[in-house]
């Protein structure tokens, strides 16, 4: 079966208002994150596709700054959760806290945590042991926590950007690959080029300058998101598009249909989340670019977001230095395009 584009028209976009207000947000942001401009856009598809992401980088690479220049140009609460090896479960999704009341007696009352708001910062989410991780990591399967017996909802928009840092393991708790699972996308981010790194410093520069600061724009309204998400559930995914996405997670699962060297690098494929979310991300990335349809390029540009941290390499991969990327790369190049 062979994709092909479908008729203009078949399903048109009733307004492109909301589209426009996200290409605004991401500029504003694009704006305080200088040469970031991939993970710039991996949390815009991640918002709109109701995902969470796993963002792994060297400190000061703005990882931190991109989720709080998100929440500045929209209408979101941010909070922050810096994870340390002391942090307990009810320092995420808060806890009953007694009070004392008239007459000498007392009731407990629910104190919500940090994880009730719109955006969440889990700073380097691998310093906190298991207990901790899985409150995390519940609250963004089930939208909710339970605490005492009691089930609080958290807020309709809603997104965990966890952060990893590759160096300094010692005393941390690495995130099992069950875990890592739900996740929509990991995220890599590298340096900057020498252009933008200087970019960065006058831009720090003039932040930190004494004078009168220029207004920031106006916040993006939630409901733009919620407007955007409508859209995107109408963008329309071809029947060949359909089984493209199903070919590339069962390429992970069955690598000895491709024969050598496929076949000897992967021991564990995707689960079926990684095709849920490359539907889901591809039709955010299709509809980014202004259209109601899916192509095989817009799976291709969340291929290595959505199966690098869902594909367990073999001790062969590893002895012979391959990465996940290495092996993601060769499975685009093997799978037919339709």
């Amino acid at each position: 079966m062979r994709w092909q584009e479908p008729l203009r028209g078949a399903i048109v976009l009733p307004d492109m208002s909301a589209l426009e207000e996200i290409k605004r947000l991401r500029a504003n942001v694009g704006t305080q994150v200088i040469g970031q401009e991939e993970m710039v856009e991996r949390l815009i598809i991640g918002l709109l596709a109701n995902g969470n992401l796993l963002v792994e980088g060297l400190p000061g690479l703005a990882k931190t700054r991109a989720v709080k220049s998100l929440a500045t140009h929209l209408e979101a609460d941010l909070s922050r959760i810096q994870f340390t090896p002391d942090l307990l479960p009810g320092d995420v999704t808060g806890t009953e806290i007694y009070h004392s009341t008239d007459g000498g007696g007392g009731e407990f009352r629910y104190q919500p945590g940090p994880i009730f708001a719109n955006l969440v910062l889990a700073d380097e989410v691998n310093r906190a042991p298991a207990k901790v991780q899985a409150a995390l990591l519940e609250a963004m399967e089930e939208r909710q926590v339970t605490v005492a017996g009691k089930t609080h909802r958290l807020p309709d928009l809603f997104m965990v950007m966890a952060t990893q840092n590759p160096i300094e393991q010692e005393g941390t708790y690495p995130l099992p690959e069950a875990q890592m699972d739900r996740f929509m996308m990991h995220v890599e981010v590298r340096y900057p080029d020498e252009a933008a790194e200087a970019q960065v410093i006058e831009l720090v520069r003039g932040e930190t300058a004494a004078g009168e600061k220029p207004e920031p724009p106006l916040p993006v309204a939630q409901s733009v998101i919620f407007e955007a998400r409508a859209e995107i559930d109408r963008v329309q995914t071809s029947e060949a598009i359909l089984q493209y996405i199903v070919d590339l997670v069962f390429a992970t699962r069955y690598p000895e249909r491709y024969g050598d060297p496929l076949a000897g690098w992967i021991s564990l494929g995707a689960s079926p989340r990684a095709g849920i979310h490359l539907d889901k991300g591809s039709r955010t990335h299709a509809w980014l670019d202004g259209r109601d349809y899916t192509t095989p390029e817009d799976v291709r540009a969340v291929l290595h977001g959505v199966l690098r941290h869902r594909v367990s390499l073999s001790y062969e991969a590893s002895a012979e230095g391959l990465n996940a990327n290495r092996v993601i790369d060769e499975i685009a190049k093997l799978v037919a395009v339709p």
